[in-house]
């Protein structure tokens, strides 16, 4: 039983580590202009998402800087679950070029993806790993839904 339940660990961490790397290498790129295949995409979509508010030559950096901090924090194990938020949140991000650029992301036929939509739609796997490896929070707003409902029955009694 304990051997299972190292494996276990084992199998989460080196699920953490392997997408760390992908984050790590993959936001590298994007500090060397016209290194990272993604960058026109990752510069227009931030362009759209912000509405032009961040240049592009700096919005890059900053989803470089975004990328390869959860690169680093994931393989050092460190802040894990803010950490994981925020990839789970950069990664539903990925997804909006299929609504914002349709004729990037798909064919003629809806159902038949680009290059481009074939490398958004990989993100999947990410994000699913990303729910994975998520360490379960505290019931914080268990508790707090307690409160206010002894709150609202005290209430309502002294009344």
């Amino acid at each position: 039983m304990f051997r299972m339940h190292r494996f276990q660990v084992s199998k989460t961490r080196l699920l953490a580590v392997s997408i760390g790397i992908v984050y790590l290498w993959f936001g590298t790129l994007k500090f060397f202009p016209g290194v990272s295949p993604a960058e026109k995409l990752a510069q227009d979509t931030i362009n759209q998402l912000l509405m032009g508010l961040i240049p592009p030559k700096v919005s890059i950096i900053m989803l470089a800087v975004w990328e390869v901090s959860i690169g680093i924090l994931l393989v050092a194990n460190v802040l894990k679950r803010p950490v994981i938020i925020a990839a789970i949140v950069h990664m539903v991000c990925t997804f909006t070029p299929l609504i914002f650029f349709p004729d990037l992301s798909f064919t003629n036929n809806a159902l038949e993806l680009t290059l481009v939509g074939q490398y958004i739609i990989k993100n999947l796997i990410i994000l699913s790993g990303l729910f994975i490896i998520c360490p379960p929070g505290k019931a914080v707003t268990l508790q707090a839904n307690q409160a206010t409902h002894a709150d609202i029955a005290s209430r309502a009694h002294s009344e």
